[in-house]
């Protein structure tokens, strides 16, 4: 018994898809395959992350004054967690739009940073391949391509690389955001924005822990947030960023001073391995030498031997 055909519609739509991702897959060399790829696999560990905070954003967005529809055409269009929620409260009190374009601006004028310093590694492109990276660009795959690719100019692979990144940050981010949007529902209000805020933060956070430094300024900062939470103004939060970097800068400095010091132990300490490749040398001089001697002695003795039977 055979199965029944899916529709002409399906058909199509997987021949023209199909068709499609392959052309622009093979279009491009292997080493840019290969380093999508890898970009890819960079940004696996921060999905969780980006999920979490997507669906916050699509939350709170659903939770506005503002409708479904455009909720959804703000994250597809807009992508940017922080400037989409920093205008939320403005939209609510019925600011102008300017006022709007504005603050939105200002919170993402570190990407003005993140596109200059970008620049030196796609100088090569043309200009619209270049403003269409710098629209794809995030704070993690920023941090990452910096951390991968630290020579300017081309490479092979380097652009593959971030779009790698950029693409799989883009999909789990409008995924995450859409869920958010079209689940806001299941969501008590009781719980407040503020709470699913920090719970989204927290994969963030934890996915940047990569040293004990790092760990260090993360748990002084965690101790002091809560030790100094009833000052006024929130002042302990600047108490807590404080503490967390005078933490690190300390770590670091106590690593970089254990470091020397292992290092200067080893060159005063005498190496083993070289006394023990000298006696070995010394052991093999000495056999070397008398087996020359035993070998002269024996010379000698065929000599004189033969001497007196000439005589």
């Amino acid at each position: 018994m055979t199965s029944p055909r899916p529709p002409a519609w399906l058909r199509l739509w997987h021949r023209a898809t199909q068709g499609v991702l392959h052309h622009f897959w093979t279009r491009y060399p292997p080493a840019e395959r290969s380093g999508f790829l890898a970009g890819a696999r960079r940004f696996a560990p921060s999905l969780p992350a980006t999920f979490s905070w997507g669906l916050v954003t699509g939350v709170a967005m659903s939770k506005s004054v503002m409708t479904v529809p455009e909720a959804i055409g703000m994250s597809l269009l807009v992508y940017a967690g922080s400037a989409q929620l920093a205008v939320l409260p403005l939209f609510a009190a019925g600011m102008p739009l300017w006022t709007i374009w504005l603050t939105a601006a200002v919170v993402n004028l570190r990407f003005v940073i993140f596109s200059a310093a970008l620049q030196p590694h796609f100088s090569y492109l043309p200009l619209w391949r270049r403003t269409l990276l710098g629209s794809f660009n995030g704070d993690l795959h920023f941090v990452f391509f910096m951390q991968r690719f630290q020579a300017p100019g081309y490479e092979s692979g380097k652009e593959g690389y971030f779009w790698g990144m950029a693409l799989t940050n883009f999909v789990m981010w409008q995924v995450s955001s859409l869920a958010g949007i079209l689940l806001a529902s299941l969501f008590p209000d009781s719980w407040g924005l503020a709470l699913a805020g920090t719970l989204a933060l927290i994969p963030v956070m934890v996915s940047t822990i990569n040293s004990r430094s790092t760990l260090m300024a993360v748990a002084v900062s965690a101790v002091l947030a809560l030790f100094f939470f009833d000052l006024p103004y929130r002042l302990g939060l600047v108490v807590a960023v404080v503490g967390a970097i005078a933490a690190g800068m300390a770590s670091d400095q106590l690593a970089a001073r254990a470091t020397l010091r292992g290092i200067e132990r080893n060159h005063r300490r005498p190496k083993v391995a070289d006394k023990v490749a000298d006696k070995v040398a010394d052991k093999v001089a000495d056999k070397a030498g008398n087996k020359i001697d035993d070998n002269a002695g024996t010379r000698a003795g065929h000599a004189a031997s033969s001497a007196e039977d000439r005589a």
